[in-house]
């Protein structure tokens, strides 16, 4: 079994992924889609979320072993980058989406210093924009951001494209294709509704379901 699979496997399991073809659901954007994620859910499991950090840490550790600080996008973001900077013994800080209206007005939260290497620890990417926006915020303090670490991708063609564009190098633990592989293989989903998922990913703002 791979890693994505694994971790796929995982999130289906305390059902942190809601598959839903034929009933879709309404994301904040207005959009249709067959799925909700919401690692979230994860975080009340411990076993699961032991094996999700433990896999996030060899990540940074195989990938990222120039990283100084990790920096948690809030607010999912956030417990993702406490637990693997506390198991790897680095520095952490979270970024706001933005700056806090009262007290410093801070929007980047701990001790950091410009010119430090900061992976950007993320729980889900789907376009990229907000997550993109967090290293802009890093950026513009002066941290040299080295990439970032997501647990779960909807692994859309913008949101690679974005990435690419920003030169900032993504990792996730698993992603959509992976998941629908496997939800067809344990049965969470038929053949016939294996074709919907997968079409939606072609064109997501336009899916109607139909």
């Amino acid at each position: 079994m791979t890693n994505e699979i694994a971790v796929a496997e995982k999130l289906l399991q305390v059902a942190a992924v809601k598959l839903s073809p034929n009933d879709p659901f309404t994301w904040a954007s207005g959009w249709k889609s067959p799925i909700y994620c919401d690692n979230r859910k994860v975080l009340s499991f411990p076993y699961v979320r032991d094996f999700i950090k433990s896999e996030m840490c060899n990540v940074i550790f195989e990938k990222f072993g120039e990283a100084e600080t990790l920096a948690g996008v809030a607010t999912a973001g956030i417990p993702w980058g406490a637990m693997a900077a506390d198991q790897l013994k680095l520095p952490y800080i979270y970024v706001r989406p933005k700056p806090k209206e009262h007290g410093l007005g801070n929007q980047i939260e701990g001790a950091f210093t410009p010119g430090q290497k900061v992976l950007v620890i993320e729980d889900l990417i789907s376009t990229g924009k907000s997550s993109l926006q967090v290293v802009d915020v890093l950026k513009a303090a002066g941290a040299e951001v080295v990439g970032m670490v997501a647990i779960f991708t909807y692994d859309f063609a913008q949101a690679s494209e974005a990435f690419a564009a920003a030169n900032v190098p993504l990792v996730c633990l698993t992603n959509y294709p992976s998941l629908i592989s496997l939800a067809v293989e344990k049965g969470y989903v038929t053949k016939e509704q294996e074709s919907i998922l997968l079409d939606w990913r072609n064109s997501p703002s336009t899916w109607t379901g139909k």
